[in-house]
């Protein structure tokens, strides 16, 4: 079911339970990611596999369903000989896709349209290091075209998300001005700093006064790092904190890989909620499984 108020609202009534990995679905239905593209390749080549990875977070207990959109440009479909329309069109699938896939639930399910970072685009994991040696205005440049195009698509809400630097934060946060949709901005940290190595306090101060914010906080990080920074964004700003971090498994670039030992823990969620969190979920490695199971838990807190 389309919800019939904004995502603000709900927040301030309670927790909502975001999705995990949808990359990590897509392996499952047997779905190969090794293009550059990831997940987004499938956008084009068999959108049915989204519509399904979705579906089965819905069934899990998602309420916020985050779009494949998070490797989608205009530059990487340009590699793939797609034209600007063709591309324009693929953006606006990814929200369509999402709503498809929720429209027999009975209950409300929002749809964040997920706006990546300049790292996703290069494939090369430098989302995790940020500081590209791009100017502010240059990212901004660089995101303005598809964020114009995910929200002439309608989606609920802007997902700013795996952000590792400020630079790139405040790049963002120029170009979703005007565009008529609330955002969340959400970092990938390491400890209590951005990737890129900026103090969390600093970094979420950017969001503090804007009022198209809806939520900050924190996604693709240690899920051990998630509470500190919640309460940092919370402290920070005021606003409602988002909070999906990934497995615990560190992501090998090179070898295009995931490494190390899962530690993501649905038990976890009291203390995230204790810190802010209002939005929470999983981002890569954790699965219909385990959002399942914070579904459970969020329910039972209310």
């Amino acid at each position: 079911m389309q919800p019939t108020r904004p995502l603000a609202a709900a927040l301030a009534e309670g927790t909502l339970v975001l999705d995990g990995g949808l990359s990590n679905q897509l392996n499952a239905q047997g779905c190969d990611l090794t293009d550059a593209l990831w997940s987004a390749r499938l956008l084009a080549d068999d959108p049915e596999q989204i519509r399904a990875a979705h579906a089965a977070y819905v069934r899990a207990g998602a309420q916020v369903l985050i779009t494949s959109s998070y490797q989608a440009t205009y530059e990487g479909f340009g590699a793939r000989g797609a034209g600007r329309a063709e591309a324009t069109g693929l953006l606006a699938r990814s929200v369509e896709l999402a709503r498809m896939a929720a429209a027999d639930e009975p209950r409300p399910v929002w749809v964040a349209a997920s706006v990546g970072p300049y790292g996703a685009m290069l494939a090369d994991g430098s989302e995790y290091r940020g500081r590209y040696g791009l100017a502010v205005t240059e990212l901004e440049r660089f995101h303005r075209p598809r964020i114009q195009a995910l929200a002439a698509a309608g989606p609920d809400v802007l997902a700013l998300e795996t952000v590792p630097d400020t630079d790139e934060a405040e790049a963002l946060l120029r170009a979703v001005e005007g565009c008529g949709v609330p955002v969340w901005l959400s970092y990938t940290v390491a400890g209590e700093r951005t990737r890129a190595g900026q103090p969390l306090a600093e970094a979420f101060a950017i969001a503090a006064d804007n009022d198209q914010v809806v939520a900050v906080g924190v996604n693709c990080c240690e899920p051990g790092d998630a509470g500190r920074a919640a309460e940092i964004a919370a402290q920070t700003t005021g606003k409602p904190v988002v909070v999906y971090p990934n497995s615990g498994e560190e992501w090998d670039a090179e070898a295009r890989r995931w490494t190390g030992r899962a530690t993501f823990d649905p038990d976890r969620l009291r203390g995230w909620q204790t810190a802010g969190a209002r939005l929470v979920g999983g981002c890569c490695r954790v699965g219909p499984e385990q959002i399942a199971a914070l579904a459970r838990d969020v329910a039972q807190v209310a």
